[in-house]
């Protein structure tokens, strides 16, 4: 797996990214490729933020895995701080070559260094494959998620 970088993400990356999370029947549905307004704004307001972390795994030059790793303080469990993994994708070149694998432990390797206690992600219902990918790095599925959309 040396022959992959992860980075930083860059303004540069987000063609890339946008495409990977739009690149399944889920992301068909949510995400615009075309406009990149929207992701460059998100994009900005994540650069602010200390507890952000926008990730992408780079091979030969070019931009084919991503995932945004959140550190959020809290209260709960003696104040511990806990981690959130989300939008984790792997360009369809590079699915099954180990490169998920890698950003995960990434990531939980870039939260221990934070002082996280726990790291979660969710996973859509319907990513049954995702899930049992999950599980193969250690995560137990724990909790029922809800969802609110307001708009």
């Amino acid at each position: 797996m040396s022959d992959f970088e992860i980075r930083p993400a860059t303004a540069d990356d987000l063609p890339a990214i946008v495409a990977m999370l739009a690149d399944d029947p889920l992301g068909a549905r949510r995400e615009s490729p075309d406009d990149l307004t929207p992701y460059r704004a998100a994009f900005d307001r994540l650069a602010q933020d200390p507890n952000q972390r926008l990730v992408v795994a780079v091979h030969e030059g070019r931009t084919v895995g991503t995932l945004q790793l959140t550190i959020i303080p809290g209260l709960s469990r003696r104040g511990a701080t806990r981690s959130v993994i989300e939008g984790v994708r792997i360009h369809a070149d590079h699915r099954g070559s180990g490169l998920g694998t890698l950003l995960i432990e990434w990531a939980v390797e870039a939260s221990r260094q934070e002082g996280c206690h726990l790291v979660q992600l969710t996973s859509d219902a319907t990513r049954t494959d995702a899930h049992r990918f999950y599980e193969r790095l250690g995560f137990e599925a724990s909790h029922v998620g809800f969802k609110l959309a307001l708009t």
